[in-house]
């Protein structure tokens, strides 16, 4: 993920391919040099080998860009055990990133973590010969949003709820009530689930002496910026009480927050950048916070009570650094969130179907999440309003933690032990029309497919 992301509201950097890479490359014998360095996802050991044209400049560049230093004309030591190999790149420049590990529980997440996350392809170690679909993808196991509904802290106001209660959902894009903090009201353990969160290092010169904050109209302003931050789940990954320290910016970083953030994190808040692929409530469900949603794609990817107000504050920030629109080309920013949000699917093919008597077979292993859609439906991401699409005919998920479904043990309208019905509502869905086609969508988890094809009902 690049630097500049704001990492727990932002995917950008991860490129979902379309389908597993399968034929390892042949490789150049000329290295350029290695890079050894802790994966800032999996929290483990590997090694980037430089292949090929790299120059020495370059390969350092990207070595620096893992908090790393390179080692120039070395090979990585391919003694230690190991998942196996990444590959990137080509034709003529490579990286081979060595994926250390003696787990072959983890075998899975290595293998989603190089073709699903990181577009390249996976060579497995003998360590990892077997099955690599069920290894799991080494995030945690996505969380649904869950409303819950407290007393008020004492010393605070009733809330506006029933019973006086204040109710936020446990969401990524939820908020809790104004001038209320998100923490004191919902668990920001299950928001964390809900986007991969690691501590990444604020801007440079991030708390250098501002003097705007002698300035009492500015630093109004920006007080309440941090109130509605405090009011939102952005705040689970962005203050420095985060497990793993904070996500880039954070909203209790001395002096001035506002100088944590890099530039791109600045245009989504001035919706500059179109934040529609991270989902969001409508504000009458969110305590009166909207961002950014299919109704409204210029919208902040701030939650926020005023985001005329809060969208001005950004884009003075990004004017007072010299930047204006037209220095970001990027129409989109949700990352694999978009790509997955705009793919079209193809025929199905290695024996996915829909079987006469209903019963669903994919590949890529077993699934949290069920879908049967029309054909031409817009591919269901996250919760919790791009999970259901328009044209959904039936969904399944798995339960909290519970077993998740296995191909071929799944007919269509039958609802499989330890699974629940999503979609519809109650009972049976509609029955499927012999010859016509639907979208087969199957999740291993949220935003991690493994199979999205279009099939004829026989």
């Amino acid at each position: 993920m690049k630097s500049t992301a704001v990492v727990s509201l932002c995917l950008a950097a991860l490129s979902l391919s379309c389908a597993p890479k399968s034929s390892v490359p042949t490789l150049p014998t000329k290295v350029v040099g290695s890079c050894v360095y802790v994966n800032k996802f999996s929290s483990g050991n590997e090694c980037r080998e430089y292949r090929g044209e790299w120059t020495e400049a370059d390969a350092a560049k990207d070595c620096e860009g893992q908090k790393s230093t390179l080692i120039p004309t070395t090979p990585c030591d391919d003694a230690t055990s190991r998942s196996g190999y990444c590959i990137l790149g080509g034709p003529s420049n490579f990286t081979r990133i060595t994926m250390y590990s003696e787990d072959a529980k983890k075998c899975g997440s290595a293998k989603q973590g190089c073709e699903l996350f990181g577009g390249g392809t996976f060579d497995p170690s003998p360590l990892c010969g077997g099955d690599l679909s069920t290894g799991g993808t080494g995030l945690p196991t996505f969380q649904q949003p869950n409303l819950v509904c407290k007393d008020p802290l004492p010393g605070e106001p009733v809330g506006q709820s029933a019973g006086g209660k204040v109710c936020t959902w446990e969401m990524i894009s939820g908020a809790t009530e104004p001038g209320r903090h998100f923490e004191d009201y919902a668990s920001c353990d299950r928001v964390r689930t809900q986007r991969p969160y690691y501590p990444v290092d604020t801007a440079k010169n991030a708390t250098v002496d501002d003097p705007r904050m002698s300035d009492p109209v500015y630093t109004t302003e920006l007080n309440w910026l941090k109130s509605q931050v405090n009011s939102a789940a952005c705040v689970c990954c962005h203050k420095s009480t985060a497990p793993k320290g904070p996500s880039n910016w954070y909203v209790d970083q001395p002096g001035n927050f506002m100088n944590g953030f890099y530039a791109r994190g600045l245009a989504m808040g001035a919706g500059w950048i179109n934040t529609v692929g991270f989902g969001a409530y409508p504000k009458e469900q969110n305590n009166g916070f909207s961002r950014a949603d299919l109704q409204n794609p210029n919208d902040s990817i701030f939650p926020t009570t005023d985001k005329a107000r809060l969208m001005k504050f950004f884009e003075d920030e990004l004017a007072h650094r010299g930047l204006k629109r037209s220095d970001f080309t990027e129409q989109y920013g949700a990352g694999p969130l978009d790509d997955q949000r705009f793919y079209v699917p193809t025929a199905c093919a290695d024996g996915e179907s829909i079987a006469a008597d209903g019963t669903l077979t994919w590949s890529g292993g077993p699934a949290r999440y069920v879908y049967v859609l029309e054909e031409g439906t817009t591919p269901p991401t996250v919760p919790p309003n791009l999970d259901l699409p328009a044209g959904t005919l039936w969904r399944i998920d798995a339960v909290g933690d519970g077993a998740p479904a296995e191909s071929g043990k799944v007919k269509f309208g039958q609802l499989p032990a330890g699974m629940v019905q999503k979609y519809p509502a109650s009972g049976s869905p509609a029955a499927l029309t012999s010859g016509k086609k639907y979208l087969l969508y199957v999740l291993q988890d949220i935003i991690v497919p493994v199979a999205r094809c279009v099939t004829t009902a026989p």
